[in-house]
C-alpha cells in the first residue's frame, strides 16, 4: 500500500494513539513548510464507504496546519454528533482524509460558486451563530442550488429562506 500524505498520517496516527491510549500526541519536529502554516482544517473518516465523522475548523485555532489537525482528528474520531466515538477495532478499516482551506472569499453572486471546486460558508445576518460549511466536491453536491440548499439548511440551520445571509467561498488542499 502507498504512504499516505503526511498530514494523513498525522491523522492517521493520532486517531489510533487516542483511541487506544487517551493521549494526544505531538506533531513532529520537523516539520515541512505546508504543516507549520496557519490554516482551517477538517479531518473526515469514512468506514466501508460510509461517513465515519467530520470535523474541522474554519479559521486556524491553532499555530500550525499540523497542530490543527491533531486536533480535529481527534474531534472526528470521539466528537462528531452523529457517530459514536471510533472503537479500537476500526481503526484499521478508517479511510482518512484531510482538507486544508484556503482563505474565505465574500460571494456576492451565485455565479461565483463552484460546487466541486469551492466549499461554501453559508452565514446568517439575523444570527451570526447560525454558520454553516459544505466542503467542495462532495458526492450528490452537483449543483450550485443544491451546495447552498445543503449549507443553509442542513450545516446552518437557516430554515427561513427570505432569512438574509452572507456567502463565502474558500479552495482546499486535499489530502488522501
Amino acid at each position: 500500500m502507498a504512504k499516505s500524505h503526511p498530514l494523513v498520517e498525522l491523522a492517521r496516527e493520532t486517531i489510533a494513539h487516542w483511541v487506544q491510549n487517551r493521549e494526544r500526541i505531538e506533531p513532529p519536529e520537523d516539520l515541512p513548510p505546508e504543516m507549520r502554516r496557519q490554516a482551517g482544517a477538517f479531518v473526515t473518516l469514512h468506514r466501508g464507504g460510509r461517513l465515519r465523522g467530520c470535523i474541522g475548523t474554519i479559521q486556524p485555532t491553532c499555530d500550525t496546519v499540523a497542530q490543527e489537525v491533531i486536533q480535529n482528528a481527534i474531534s472526528a474520531a470521539t466528537n462528531d454528533p452523529r457517530f459514536q466515538p471510533v472503537l479500537r477495532e476500526e481503526l484499521e478499516d478508517l479511510v482518512v482524509k484531510v482538507d486544508v482551506l484556503g482563505d474565505p472569499e465574500p460571494v456576492t453572486s451565485l455565479d461565483e460558486l463552484d460546487p466541486k471546486r469551492y466549499g461554501l460558508v453559508v452565514q446568517s445576518k439575523v444570527n451570526p451563530s447560525k454558520r454553516g460549511l459544505l466542503l467542495p466536491d462532495l458526492e450528490g453536491i452537483d449543483t450550485v442550488e443544491k451546495q447552498v440548499y445543503w449549507t443553509r439548511h442542513h450545516k446552518a440551520l437557516i430554515q427561513d429562506p427570505k432569512e438574509p445571509v452572507q456567502m463565502s467561498r474558500f479552495e482546499v488542499i486535499r489530502y488522501t
